[in-house]
């Protein structure tokens, strides 16, 4: 369920909310896993921000932000980006300073936790967190809607926060936020021209490994042997056509563990293959949100594989609105 939607003015500006509701900051003090999991939680409430008309910042991206042309000069990650950049940023070494020792981070995540135990600003500060018991916790829904209404600052602390309508509804205006910058997008530009060159079509694979070996008891930590066989399955939806497949993987992965199959490695690097992944026509990963965040940020059909006996129907794919916690 989500909130009622109030008329955009006719100056065409983006809707306001009454004024208890406009103008809020968003602060993101809590961690959430590694750099696909932050984005993701970045983007939903980049979302909100852009329906309701607020302001996002988020500290815990400090990690990543020297990757992204949205961030990589704005030591506070905002969104909406800023017109003027912060002196932070603009006096030589502060800036990264501040970011290698994720002062930010702290400050913000320890005023979250101080602000539920002492909240000495009344409603006007706020600490949001998922709510307990619940898959998901939906941002535009009622329930967050109420509990932050009259807060002029919230302070985020959780995961499972999400509003997929509203991230489909703003997507044009989340990811230019996240274009990589110049050095690794031309990385993987260059990767799928080659792909391009002898396929008529390219599938991006993740094979990922590592962590899913025990993250969820490894129900997601299939053989290289499975993804050989989908990609086979996969590659004969396509009779006539040249199929070419973009593997990237945490692990090394050599093209002889794919027989039969024109298997071009990643990129070199985490953003060079996510972006890489962006540019193929069709994505192929077990459920996982770098999978998710390709198939958003390039607007491509994804396949999210869920267990050793699937079966992949070229039907199944779909783009993904990152509304799925893994």
């Amino acid at each position: 369920m989500t909130i009622a939607q109030n008329p955009v003015s006719d100056e065409g500006q983006r809707p306001k909310g009454s004024p208890s509701q406009k103008g809020k900051l968003f602060v993101i003090s809590g961690r959430c896993g590694r750099m696909a999991n932050r984005m993701v939680l970045f983007a939903h409430f980049m979302a909100l921000a852009e329906e309701q008309g607020h302001r996002v910042s988020n500290p815990t991206f400090h990690s990543y932000a020297g990757l992204f042309e949205g961030t990589r000069s704005d030591i506070y990650c905002r969104y909406p980006r800023p017109t003027r950049r912060s002196w932070f940023d603009v006096v030589p070494g502060v800036g990264s300073t501040i970011r290698g020792t994720r002062l930010f981070f702290h400050l913000a995540r320890w005023f979250g936790l101080g602000n539920e135990r002492w909240p000495v600003f009344g409603e006007t500060v706020f600490t949001l967190r998922q709510t307990p018991g619940q898959a998901v916790t939906a941002l535009d829904g009622p329930e967050v809607q109420a509990k932050i209404r009259d807060a002029r600052i919230v302070f985020v602390n959780g995961w499972n926060f999400r509003a997929p309508e509203l991230v489909r509804r703003h997507a044009e205006k989340i990811r230019p936020y996240f274009r990589p910058i110049a050095g690794f997008e031309r990385a993987s530009r260059q990767a799928i021209r080659r792909l391009r060159e002898q396929a008529d079509v390219v599938v991006g694979v993740h094979i990922r490994r590592g962590d899913y070996a025990t993250f969820r008891a490894g129900v997601y930590f299939y053989p290289v042997a499975r993804y050989a066989a989908w990609m086979h399955e996969l590659a004969g939806q396509f009779p006539g056509r040249r199929v070419v497949f973009f593997v990237c993987s945490d692990e090394p992965r050599t093209t002889a563990e794919f027989p039969g199959l024109t298997v071009i490695p990643g990129a070199g690097s985490a953003v060079a293959d996510l972006d890489a992944l962006a540019g193929c026509d069709y994505i192929l990963a077990p459920v996982g949100t770098f999978s998710m965040w390709a198939s958003f940020y390039g607007n491509k059909p994804l396949f999210s594989i869920r267990d050793r006996e699937a079966k992949i129907e070229l039907s199944e794919f779909r783009v993904s609105d990152l509304r799925e916690i893994p």
